[in-house]
């Protein structure tokens, strides 16, 4: 009965997912004057626009995907949680019998109603990762050109404006405001922005002004785009044969961002999460139970027949003879760093920390030690342990999930001189193990819930007072930029000076976004 069920479900889904695939559902829908609109338009001259105002249509021109489904899920999973995106997923195939009106009502109803205002960083923290990923290169380029840019979108103001504004440098933004009542919202729609005839000269905007949208220009936009000189028509077409935007071309750094998806969370895609997640919560408590109870030579191979993918590059030699132990400095990306390099020397590490969750030190095969950052306190433990065993440092002292590295602390220079560096890197498809907002004892539990998650551990060669380039007068400080330096070149990461202080007050909204003069190192 229940099989029956879910195959009377799956059957109405896919039916749902042909209609979208059509443009029919939670899409713009076009008008019978596209033909003649493209036909009767001048061309956007791109040589005067430094001279103009640009006015653009963000969902319809600087999008690839019109749908804004997989943004509202987004911002239900990670403000709202797990149920909240599921009465999302559960609604969406009935959203389709709606207007398009109705059916952003609905999607605004169901993500808002109850979040606290204060608590809202998603449109910070998490969604310009996907903006950015969904931008439009041939939009990005028209934009980048304008004098003054105006964009206009359907989304709420307080899910795009923070992206529009500081990572597109956008200068007004046309959007909806929400209701809120005693710090919360409520889910309703309180000020729509109005879209009449007197808004340019409320704003004040040059009067050559062009436009940038689509075909399937809803009808409250025609008369703000009817005072348009000129108007760039983008039909589905070139929405679907133009070009992703590189992130080398992005206008900021992308380093520091929020959130559990690691991807894109279109309708099929939900449905995979949704379908997979009971069975990846007992896989993950699986692959923990080994972990903690096998040594190491046993649960290796067992956790690679559940799917973890572990790459091991050992380059460093042992030292013969030597009184103390290998002092292992390598980047953060998870907290089972550690975890994960005893996997590739097949023996426990001591790991000093500086902020784990006593969850988190609980649950570890392997010693933790928690540092107190008073730098001579810290000194004075990690030399004991090292004359105990072997120890590992992370100096960034927090994760990065991006090609990056932060600044390393030169606290492990000033103990000893033979360091083994190693460079880790982590592939994920569907959760982060990492987060700045969440609860961080869930962390290792996200990262094994991945179907095939993967760890690569490249020990590097040692560095000893020998060694050509390793000269006893560097300070700790150089000692901690060659280190840097070293692991970044192995793993192809930019260095930067950036630190864990500046990773929690970017996400936290305290300070703006990193640009290329403050963070990044000068050559």
């Amino acid at each position: 009965m229940a099989t029956s069920a879910i195959l009377k479900f799956l059957l109405f889904f896919r039916i749902i997912l042909r209609r979208q695939k059509n443009g029919r559902l939670l899409q713009r829908r076009g008008s019978s004057l596209s033909y003649l609109l493209k036909r009767l338009s001048p061309p956007l001259c791109t040589e005067k626009l430094p001279q103009q105002t640009l006015l653009c249509d963000v969902e319809g021109a600087l999008f690839k995907s019109s749908s804004l489904f997989p943004y509202f899920m987004l911002l239900a999973f990670e403000a709202g949680g797990l149920l909240r995106a599921f009465l999302l997923f559960l609604l969406y195939p009935f959203m389709s019998f709606l207007s398009e009106e109705w059916a952003l009502k609905v999607m605004v109803m169901v993500t808002f109603c109850g979040i606290r205002e204060e608590s809202l960083t998603v449109g910070r923290t998490v969604l310009p990762k996907f903006f950015l990923e969904d931008v439009r290169l041939e939009g990005f380029e028209v934009l980048t050109k304008a004098g003054k840019r105006v964009a206009v979108t359907e989304m709420p103001r307080v899910m795009v404006e923070v992206f529009l504004k500081e990572y597109l440098n956008v200068d007004v933004v046309v959007a909806s405001e929400l209701k809120i009542i005693g710090g919360y919202y409520v889910g309703l729609v309180e000020k729509k922005m109005s879209l009449d005839l007197n808004f340019m000269e409320e704003e004040k905007l040059d009067h050559d002004v062009v436009g940038m949208t689509s075909f399937k220009m809803p009808l409250d936009r025609r008369s703000l785009f009817s005072k348009c000189k000129a108007i760039y028509w983008v039909s589905e077409a070139d929405k679907q044969n133009s070009n992703s935007l590189p992130t080398e071309r992005y206008p900021k750094p992308l380093i520091f961002h929020d959130g559990r998806l690691a991807f894109r969370p279109t309708p099929i895609a939900s449905l995979a999460m949704f379908m997979w997640i009971p069975f990846g919560l007992l896989l993950a408590l699986f692959r923990l139970l080994i972990s903690l109870s096998l040594p190491y030579s046993f649960s290796y191979p067992i956790l690679a027949i559940t799917g973890m993918k572990l790459r091991r590059q050992p380059h460093s030699k042992p030292i013969q003879g030597k009184s103390k132990g290998t002092l292992y400095v390598c980047n953060h990306r998870t907290l089972l760093d550690p975890i994960y390099l005893s996997f590739s020397l097949n023996k426990s590490v001591t790991a000093v920390t500086y902020s784990l969750s006593r969850v988190s030190e609980i649950l570890s095969p392997i010693k933790t030690v928690s540092l107190t950052r008073n730098k001579e306190q810290d000194r004075n433990r990690m030399e004991g342990l090292l004359r105990q065993g072997d120890l590992l440092v992370c100096p960034e002292g927090t994760t990065c999930r991006e090609p990056f590295l932060l600044r390393f602390s030169p606290l492990f220079a000033e103990i000893t001189k033979e360091i083994v560096p190693v460079a880790m890197n982590t592939h994920v498809s569907m959760f982060y193990g990492t987060t700045a907002g969440g609860l961080k004892c869930l962390d290792p539990l996200f990262f094994l819930m991945n179907p095939n998650p993967g760890y690569e551990a490249e020990l590097l060669e040692k560095m000893t007072d020998e060694t050509e380039s390793w000269a006893v007068d560097k300070s700790s400080i150089e000692v901690a930029n060659m280190v840097q330096a070293k692991i970044g070149n192995v793993l192809g990461f930019e260095c930067t000076k950036l630190t864990r202080k500046d990773k929690y007050l970017m996400l936290a909204g305290n300070e703006g976004i990193v640009g290329v003069g403050n963070g990044f190192k000068t050559k």
